[in-house]
Formats: structure tokens, sequence, C-alpha cells
């Protein structure tokens, strides 16, 4: 069954970690990504605060980001998703600790599961040596130029070297 995240909530509730870190998001990404990789999984974050601009959300593997664009919440965005698949939603599992997305999850026919829930029976399968370790494939220049685009643009910095 393919995981919808609620980024930011997930980061909350990472031991060590600090949601006013800039590079929280990234370091998500990257967990998720082994992730996926080491259990075959199809996962979709959605993060809070979107980065204008950005049309298509960048796709690695089996990870799937997201951003919710202001005045939307990533709550908002996790809810059109479940309700853009309709009866398809039954196969997803919803990751969120917020209990209104666990309960929208639920009435919509998605399993629910609590981000405590998730990091303990799932990204545990990931090794703490494992967690630190480089990805197995390395994104080719055209995914790193497209990160870091994307997340330069939203922390309103320009690329090194781009005038």
């Amino acid at each position: 069954m393919p995981y919808l995240i609620d980024g930011h909530n997930l980061i909350g509730q990472m031991r060590g970690w600090d949601l006013g870190d800039p590079e929280d998001e990234v370091k998500l990404i990257g967990l998720l990504r082994r992730y996926c990789a080491r259990t075959q999984s199809k996962v979709t974050v959605v993060f809070d605060r979107g980065i204008p601009g950005s049309r298509k959300p960048p796709s690695i593997g089996g990870l799937t980001v997201r951003f919710a664009v202001p005045p939307r919440t990533a709550d908002d965005q996790i809810r059109d998703l479940l309700e853009g698949l309709r009866g398809e939603a039954r196969n997803w599992i919803v990751v969120s600790s917020d209990r209104g997305v666990g309960n929208v999850a639920r009435s919509l026919g998605a399993r629910s599961l609590s981000c405590a829930e998730f990091l303990r029976h799932q990204l545990a399968r990931i090794s703490p040596e494992a967690q630190d370790e480089k990805p197995q494939s390395p994104p080719d220049e055209g995914e790193i130029d497209e990160w870091q685009r994307l997340f330069l643009q939203r922390k309103g910095t320009k690329k090194p070297g781009s005038d």
C-alpha cells in the first residue's frame, strides 16, 4: 500500500530533528527516498508552505514530493488528494498525528497511522547506520539541479553562480 505523509507533522516527531531547521525537508526527503528504495514502497509526502512557481512536484523513484501553496495547508492537500482517489483511497495509508487528518482519511476509506506508529513500524526498517549512508543510486545532474532550484527558490536565495 502506498503512503500519503504529512511531512512537517512527521518531522515534528523525529527525535533530534527541528522544524526550525531550514534543511528539515531535505533531510526527510533523503530518509524517505532510502525507505522507498529498500522497501519498494510508494510514498507521497506533502509539506506546508509551497514553492511559488513550481508546477510539477519533484519525484524520485517511489517518492513524490508535494508542497501546499498558501493559504492552503498540507492537511487541505492531503484531503484533496484522497478525495481525488475516490474509491481507491482505501488502498492508501495516511501518516499524520493530526486527529482531523486521520478522521478525514478514515472517512474516505484510507487507513490512518500516527507518525509515531510509522516511525516505529516502517522507518525502523532502515537501520540507524543506513540513515546516514549515501543513497544507493545517486540522483543525476537534472535531479540535483531541480532540487537545488526548488529549495533555493523557497528560501529566497539564488543558486551559486547564477546572477
